[in-house]
């Protein structure tokens, strides 16, 4: 273990290249990779920028939902196998509905997706798995967020809570090797500004969505946690419909770690995306 604790610790942040979206006037379109088929396609101008991406291990104060749109819960599961569909299903959802109400202090969870992903393309194939996504983005936006709430619930249900609170929450975790190639990093949300938000089509296969891609900003402050064990969940926010000062979102992309090991295993992880109602 002596090379990953000094990994962990060598760095209080790194310099990497991400990808940004240009905002042309044009409304960009994404078709959304598939398991274990094709790889993502983004119609739409893109540029690369560099920028320092800081270790938030090393953050002096604890981070906030609220605050910064993101934490990192020390979390255990009682999962054996992520890639086995039922215990995913009847285990783990019911442990992410748990830790999203005691980090947010919801009054319901609904936990209504989970995605797996590799780096390794001879996994992807294997497992049926998706590969990370490489571009700046936050998943929902004003109109698509509460349309996810009326797709899910009945709908007289749907409109009642849609007159409430509600966050759409994602748990970011790795499910076997520690994570050393292409970590997640998410962005301060108190760095984004309006203008960085340019609405995107995400067309999938069976639903026609809206994300946030994110057009570069030289003021926005970036996040990873290196080394990420499989007991660590990464928190973040994908949206939240208060408008009172809190954080709505935290911009997320994978992103190529310049300090990672040449012989380091490939990422694979899975994240879980939760609805969290507040009345």
């Amino acid at each position: 273990m002596d090379r990953p604790v000094a990994y962990r610790e060598a760095h209080s942040y790194v310099e990497a290249s991400l990808t940004y979206c240009v905002d042309t006037g044009e409304k960009p379109v994404i078709y959304p990779s598939e398991a274990g088929g094709r790889s993502e396609r983004c119609v739409g101008q893109y540029a690369n920028h560099t920028v320092a991406l800081h270790n938030g291990r090393f953050h002096a104060e604890p981070l906030s939902l609220d605050r910064e749109g993101f934490l990192l819960s020390k979390h255990e599961t009682r999962v054996q196998d992520f890639y086995d569909e039922e215990e995913v299903r009847t285990v783990y959802e019911s442990e992410i509905e748990r830790l999203i109400k005691e980090l947010s202090g919801a009054t319901k969870v609904v936990v209504f997706d989970h995605t797996r992903r590799a780096d390794a393309a001879a996994t992807r194939e294997q497992k049926i798995v998706r590969e990370p996504a490489r571009m700046a983005h936050s998943d929902y936006t004003e109109r698509s967020a509460p349309q996810r709430i009326r797709d899910l619930l009945p709908a007289p249900e749907a409109e009642q809570r849609l007159k409430g609170r509600f966050a759409i929450i994602n748990i970011w975790r790795p499910m076997r090797d520690p994570v050393q190639t292409v970590p997640l990093a998410v962005c301060d949300a108190r760095t984004i500004a309006e203008r960085d938000l340019v609405v995107t089509q995400r067309r999938a296969r069976d639903r026609i969505g809206e994300i946030y891609q994110i057009a570069f900003n030289p003021d926005h402050c970036w996040f990873y946690f290196p080394y990420m064990q499989r007991n660590e969940a990464l928190v973040f926010k994908c949206f939240d419909s208060a408008v009172d000062g809190r954080a709505r979102f935290a911009p997320h992309t994978a992103f190529d770690d310049p300090t990672s090991p040449p012989d380091a295993p490939a990422r694979e992880s899975i994240e879980a995306r939760t609805i969290a109602f507040f009345q």
